[in-house]
C-alpha cells in the first residue's frame, strides 16, 4: 500500500460487499450527528460501525481506537479516517475523514462570521444551551458503554482508577499516563498464555516513508506559500506555524491541549481577550465535530481582526489555516501508521499495552466528563491548587437550573425512551429556546 495507491487493503469479508458510495454516506450522517465530543463521537460511530453496519468486530474497532488515542490530534476523525481506509484504502480514508470534519467546520465557519461581524447572538445562545444540556447526557452515555467494553480485568479498573486520579487531581501529561500504561501492560502481558499469531504489514519501510514524505509536503506547502506571500511578521504567518506547532503536541484530543492554546492566543499573542476565548470554547462543544475545530475559530477570529483589509478575507484565510495546519497531520498519522495496526493487534505483549492504554483512557475520558459536566451545569468555576494537588471546583450559587432542567429531559429521552441522538438535540434545543421565550 503506498501514498498514492487507491487498492482496498485486506479486510474482515463483511467489507467487500460495501460501495464507496454506501460507506460516504454513512460518512456524511456521522459528521452531521457527531456532537459531544470525543467520548460521544467514539460511541456514536461504535453504534453505527460495529453494531449496526458491522464493519468491524469489538476487538478491531478497540485496538484502533487504542492506537489512533496515542496520535496526535482528535482521535475520533482519526479513528474515522483509519475505518475508511480499511475499507476503500485511500480514498475510503480521505472520504471519512473529511467529511468527519467538514460539517462541524462550515457551521464552526458561519458562527465565526456571525460573532465576528455582530458579537453574541441571544437566539444563538439559548440553541446552544439546549445542545450543550443533551450532549452532557450523550457524554455519560458513552462513558458507560465504553467503560463496559474496555474494563476487562481487575487490572484494567485499576488503571482506569489511578489514570483519572493521576489527570484529575494531579494534572499529569497525557503522554505521560499513556506511556506508564502502555509499559505496565506490555510487561504485564505473558507470552505463553496467548500464542503469538503471525499478522501481515501491509506496506513496507520504504513505502512508509514515501507516503511520510507525500503527506508533508501536502502539509506544509500551502503554509509556506502564505506565509511567503504575507511575510514572517503577519498574523496568518504566525497563525500557520502557531497550529503547525499544535498539531504535534495535542495527545488526548482537544482537553488535552485547549488550556495551552488559550494562554498562548489570549496572553502570548493578544489575538483574542478571555471572553472570545471562552465563547469559541463553548461554541466547539456545541457544534458537530472535533471540538479541536475551535482552532478555526481562532484563526477566523484573529485575522479578521489583526490581518488588515478585507477583513472577511483575512478571516477565511485564517479559518483555512487554521483548518490545514490541524487537520492534514491527521491524515499523515492514519495513512502512515495504518498499515502497522493488524500486525500490532496480533503481538501478545503489544496486545497488552493497548489494554492497557485503552484502560488508561477510560480514566481520562472520567475526567473529560466531570470538567465538561462542571462547565456545563455552573457558570463559575475555579481551579484550585494546593502543592501539587488540583481541583476544579463550582460556586454552587452560579448553578444554571435551566441546564438541570433540560438535561433531565435529555437524559429521560436518550436513557429512558431511547430516542435517536438528533431528535434528543432537536427537543433539547427548542426546549431551551421556549425557557428564553418565556423569560427564563
Amino acid at each position: 500500500m503506498t501514498a498514492v495507491d487507491t487498492k482496498t487493503p485486506p479486510t474482515q469479508s463483511s467489507l467487500q460487499s460495501v460501495s464507496f458510495n454506501e460507506a460516504s454516506v454513512t460518512w456524511a450522517k456521522i459528521g452531521v450527528l457527531n456532537f459531544g465530543g470525543p467520548t460521544a463521537q467514539i460511541a456514536l460511530m461504535h453504534r453505527i460501525i460495529v453494531e449496526e453496519k458491522k464493519w468491524l468486530d469489538e476487538q478491531r474497532y478497540l485496538s484502533a481506537l487504542s492506537f489512533c488515542m496515542l496520535l496526535p490530534g482528535p482521535e475520533a476523525m482519526q479513528l474515522a479516517t483509519y475505518v475508511g481506509w480499511r475499507m476503500h484504502g485511500l480514498r475510503g480514508g480521505l472520504a471519512a475523514g473529511l467529511l468527519f470534519v467538514l460539517p462541524g467546520a462550515l457551521v464552526v465557519l458561519a458562527l465565526s462570521m456571525i460573532y465576528a461581524a455582530f458579537g453574541k447572538v441571544p437566539v444563538v445562545e439559548a440553541v446552544f444551551l439546549g445542545i450543550k444540556a443533551a450532549v452532557l447526557v450523550i457524554v455519560i452515555e458513552a462513558l458507560l458503554r465504553i467503560s463496559k467494553r474496555a474494563l476487562k480485568l481487575r487490572e484494567h479498573w485499576i488503571i482506569a482508577g489511578l489514570s483519572f486520579l493521576a489527570i484529575f487531581f494531579l494534572g499529569a501529561p497525557f503522554p505521560l499516563i499513556v506511556l506508564a500504561a502502555a509499559v505496565f501492560g506490555y510487561f504485564h502481558a505473558v507470552p505463553q498464555a496467548a500464542k503469538q499469531i503471525d499478522a501481515p504489514v501491509l506496506t513496507t519501510p520504504a513505502e512508509t516513508t514515501r507516503t511520510i514524505a507525500i503527506c508533508a509536503v501536502i502539509w506544509f506547502a500551502p503554509l509556506i506559500a502564505l506565509a511567503a506571500a504575507f511575510g514572517q511578521h503577519h498574523v496568518l504567518t504566525q497563525l500557520s506555524l502557531f497550529f503547525s506547532k499544535l498539531a504535534v503536541v495535542t495527545f488526548g484530543g482537544a482537553y488535552a491541549v485547549l488550556a495551552y492554546m488559550a494562554q498562548d492566543v489570549v496572553s502570548q499573542y493578544g489575538w483574542l481577550d478571555a471572553g472570545a476565548m471562552m465563547d469559541g470554547l463553548g461554541l466547539a462543544e456545541t457544534t458537530p465535530g472535533p471540538l479541536i475545530l475551535v482552532t478555526e475559530f481562532v484563526g477566523y477570529l484573529s485575522a479578521y481582526r489583526h490581518g488588515g483589509e478585507p477583513a472577511l478575507v483575512m478571516g477565511l484565510l485564517g479559518a483555512f489555516i487554521a483548518l490545514w495546519a490541524t487537520f492534514a497531520p491527521c491524515f499523515l498519522w492514519i495513512f502512515a501508521g495504518a498499515p502497522y495496526i493488524e500486525w500490532i493487534t496480533h503481538q501478545p505483549r503489544l496486545q497488552g499495552a493497548l489494554a492497557a492504554i485503552t484502560a488508561a483512557v477510560v480514566g481520562v475520558i472520567i475526567n473529560l466528563a466531570i470538567w465538561f459536566a462542571l462547565h456545563v451545569f455552573f457558570h463559575n468555576v475555579t481551579l484550585i491548587e494546593v502543592g501539587p494537588l488540583k481541583l476544579w471546583t463550582p460556586q454552587i450559587t452560579s448553578l444554571d437550573g435551566r441546564v438541570v432542567l433540560l438535561a433531565a429531559l435529555s437524559g429521560f429521552l436518550l436513557l429512558m425512551r431511547h430516542w435517536s441522538l438528533l431528535s434528543v438535540l432537536a427537543i433539547a434545543s427548542v426546549a431551551s429556546l421556549a425557557m428564553r421565550a418565556a423569560g427564563l
